[in-house]
């Protein structure tokens, strides 16, 4: 861990395997705790019940695969929980190999958790555990070592599968409905915190729903048990021995365990597990779309009423919303009639489908309701389409009331900023402070490519959409391109 940081999102697998060997500790028999009894104290039945199909999982990897190993697709996920992975497997994976540096490919150890779904010796883990390794071990409660080989990992959820081969069926465990999970309501998770072995820790759902920006799929279950490093991949249990989770991170200054823990729920794992363990491979429906949130502004802007939903920023290309007619500026509101609040259930509801499954797709355009079916995708090849490119003469033009100056795109600035000759628009050459433009986020250097439903080619088609906007004296919805990506803003003129 960076003494300059205060506080991270830790990835919890890969404590180190230079620990002391695990001490699993003889099941005890107590007094059994009754499910759903907040008076029982005694947990010595539950953890009885459920630690045999708990299991420690041990890695190797080339020891300059940390950066590999943690490289997903999301940058939050990579700046936040993969910073860690990386940092730990230089301290303590790499230990050995310092003094080793010039010999070819080293080897780092590492170990986490995982659970058996299945008496055939099917396991759960997470990814970051086990989706770059080169040999994986397992080793059950009963103290067996057996190799693991890897079915199949998802980054996007960060889950693995692995599969061990026995000469007798293995005890297992099975998912929960987490969605009927409540805050408050006890749980039980049991782990590898540094490297120690079967460890149970208790203590209740904190929180439901959480999104720490480390994925597209951020829907996390907070709890207060006792999280450490190693737990990674290990199962959060209800009250009746089924899990609710898989404990994939921990909110921390020290990198060890405040009360604050993450687990993906049941019932975004369960449907990954299954295609992990059929295909090695998880199959998406794929719109094809930039979205973003529903601002008050924005919401205001459309006369939408409500800030639900997931305004469109982008359509791509020959993508399924492009063949059903979604545009740009566009509201998604339902996907088959079910209710789209927020983009992570537009996400989550999207990516549930198969690929080449038609939805209806529910949509708030010009002040109406409407609805277009697309035929969902599995990948999205094409990039964006030809504009025009600006021929406005090189001089700035002011639309002073909302607080920004625009310029055109001239071969200079298109060198500067690396754009393709495919992006058009205005360039907004610079942005006042404290103003409307600032408020919002704008800077010097995004491209304005978009007012209201108008495209605009250059800064004088530009400053006459916004003059006209201004008459209305609401807030003007813009379309901005900024590194790769666009997104709309709903600026208010200042008064005049």
């Amino acid at each position: 861990m960076t003494k300059t940081k205060s506080r991270i999102f830790a990835a919890l697998a890969l404590t180190t395997a230079l620990t002391a060997p695990a001490l699993i500790a003889p099941v005890l028999t107590a007094t059994p705790a009754l499910a759903g009894n907040p008076v029982a104290y005694d947990f010595s039945e539950l953890a009885a019940k459920i630690t045999p199909a708990v299991v420690n999982v041990s890695v190797t990897m080339k020891a300059d695969v940390g950066s590999e190993e943690t490289r997903m697709s999301d940058r939050s996920r990579q700046s936040q929980m993969e910073e860690f992975m990386r940092e730990f497997t230089e301290r303590f994976g790499g230990q050995q190999n310092r003094r080793q540096q010039q010999r070819p490919h080293p080897k780092a150890q590492a170990v986490g958790s995982g659970f058996i779904v299945d008496p055939s010796g099917i396991i759960v883990t997470n990814n970051h555990v086990a989706g770059k390794a080169d040999t994986i071990t397992v080793t059950l409660a009963d103290g067996r070592k057996l190799p693991a080989k890897l079915l199949g990992a998802d980054e996007k959820t960060d889950l693995a599968v692995l599969k061990v081969e026995s000469d007798k069926p293995l005890p297992f465990v099975q998912f929960a409905d987490s969605t009927k999970i409540k805050v408050g309501q006890s749980v039980m998770a049991v782990g590898n915190p540094f490297g120690l072995g079967g460890t149970v820790t208790t203590g209740i759902v904190s929180a439901r729903g959480r999104d720490i920006q480390s994925g597209p799929f951020d829907d996390f279950i907070q709890t207060d048990a006792a999280i450490n490093r190693g737990n990674s991949g290990g199962p959060l249990f209800d009250m009746d021995g089924k899990v609710i989770g898989i404990n994939t991170a921990i909110f921390s200054p020290t990198g060890g365990s405040i009360g604050l823990g993450f687990a993906i729920p049941a019932s975004l794992a369960e449907p990954v597990v299954a295609q992990l363990k059929e295909h090695g491979r998880v199959d998406r429906g794929l719109l094809g779309v930039q979205i973003q949130p529903v601002t008050s502004e924005i919401a205001d802007s459309l006369a939408l009423g409500s800030s639900t939903g997931a305004l469109v920023a982008q359509v791509e290309p020959d993508s399924a919303a492009f063949k059903a007619g979604i545009k740009a500026g566009d509201v998604i509101r339902s996907i088959d009639g079910k209710d789209v609040g927020t983009i992570r259930e537009l996400t989550r509801t999207v990516a549930a489908a198969q690929p080449g499954a038609s939805v209806k797709v529910g949509l708030w355009r010009d002040g109406k309701e409407m609805t277009v079916t697309a035929k969902l995708g599995d990948s999205s090849k094409a990039r964006q389409a030809s504009k025009t490119e600006d021929k406005t003469p090189d001089a700035k033009a002011s639309p002073g009331s909302f607080g920004f100056s625009l310029a055109p795109l001239s071969p200079d600035s298109r060198q500067e900023l690396g754009l393709r000759e495919t992006i058009s628009g205005a360039l907004i050459a610079s942005v006042e402070p404290g103003s409307p433009a600032e408020e919002q986020g704008l800077r010097a250097g995004d491209i304005l490519q978009q007012v209201g439903r108008e495209v605009v080619d250059g800064p004088q088609a530009a400053i006459a959409q916004l003059k006209e906007a201004k008459a209305s004296k609401k807030p003007v919805l813009m379309k901005i391109y900024r590194e790769g990506t666009t997104r709309f803003v709903a600026i208010s003129p200042r008064a005049t």
